[in-house]
């Protein structure tokens, strides 16, 4: 299949028409506002990466398993800081981001030079050539109407050569000689306008395919330009993510560290305070001040001894026992 090129495919009939050139520009410029509209995207993603991953870096600063301990307590501070290299990666990928952009923008500033250059060369041949064929098409209106002047001076010169006398006849004659002179120099004027319209137009055929050329060439420039630039932009962060992930694996290989039962008995040892339970509350009562013991005896009984032994001094006071006969203690 036959390729197709800007030279081959915008033209116009007219000469005088720059549909095709202006067609060709239009397309540039929508480019070039293509170009601008990436630059701008890719900016404002760079700006966003910045932002979260200063706020990254500030998240990974606070506090975060301060009193923890052990296994755990270095899980925790591998987990605190690859997230601060989470963030640095994220900055990282600001900057490649803003370095893409800037390519971008130079490249298009690059192509908007060119560009106008031709714009310029082509926008004075466009002005030169209608000049040109307007100054050309008044001067064969002219040489027409000259010869259309000529042609009726002849006309009627032949016409009163037989009823006009001698002086008439001169005269007549004479003015058809100078409408034939006035007609031979707009003849002219016209084949020298119509020749050098023929060189301006020449001209702006080979400038316009140079232009065609050179601006397909920049299309496809920009064309690649962008789909390399949007493809790096891509594999950027994709690696984001790869770098991410084999980050947060670290993460979990220090998890996978972690031993439960070990921090367990890490603290145990640290911090034990004794393997005796307290000894049980006893019950005090208030009264008899006596303790209450779990599975407590009753107080033993002592009974009373016998009676002391009666006294071997005489006196008036006379003492009995309960084993006396007659006892009692009813007096009669």
């Amino acid at each position: 299949m036959r390729e197709l090129h800007f030279k081959d495919n915008f033209w116009n009939t007219e000469l005088t028409s720059t549909a095709g050139y202006d067609a060709v520009i239009q397309h540039l410029n929508d480019g070039r506002r293509t170009c601008k509209e990436i630059e701008d995207f890719m900016k404002a993603r760079a700006a966003i990466e910045e932002k979260y991953a200063k706020e990254l870096l500030g998240l990974s600063k606070k506090v975060c398993g301060h009193n923890e301990m052990n296994t755990l307590k270095r899980s925790l501070d591998v987990f605190k800081l690859q997230t601060e290299q989470v963030s640095m990666s994220h900055l990282h990928l600001a900057q490649s981001i803003r370095e893409e952009a800037k390519k971008l923008e130079e490249f298009r500033e690059k192509q908007k030079e060119a560009k106008k250059k031709v714009e310029q060369q082509m926008d004075v041949l466009h002005k030169q050539k209608a000049t040109q064929y307007k100054k050309t098409m008044e001067t064969k209106k002219t040489y027409e109407q000259k010869c259309r002047d000529k042609e009726d001076a002849e006309q009627t010169m032949n016409r009163n050569s037989t009823t006009s006398n001698t002086k008439q006849q001169e005269k007549l004659y004479a003015k058809a000689q100078q409408a034939k002179l006035a007609a031979e120099e707009a003849d002219r004027v016209y084949n020298q306008n119509i020749l050098v319209l023929g060189k301006m137009q020449d001209e702006w055929l080979n400038e316009h395919v140079k232009a065609c050329e050179i601006f397909e060439k920049q299309e496809v420039e920009r064309i690649c330009v962008l789909r390399n630039i949007v493809w790096t932009h891509l594999n950027h962060l994709s690696q984001q993510c790869v770098t991410s992930d084999e980050l947060y694996e670290e993460v979990r290989k220090s998890l996978e560290q972690c031993d439960i039962q070990e921090d367990i008995e890490h603290f145990i040892n640290l911090r034990r305070t004794g393997d005796k339970p307290p000894a049980p509350v006893p019950y005090e009562n208030f009264y008899s001040n006596q303790r209450s013991l779990p599975n407590r005896q009753p107080p033993s009984v002592t009974r009373r001894g016998a009676a002391p032994p009666l006294p071997t001094s005489g006196g008036d006071v006379v003492y009995s026992t309960i084993d006396e006969s007659g006892y009692s203690v009813i007096r009669y």
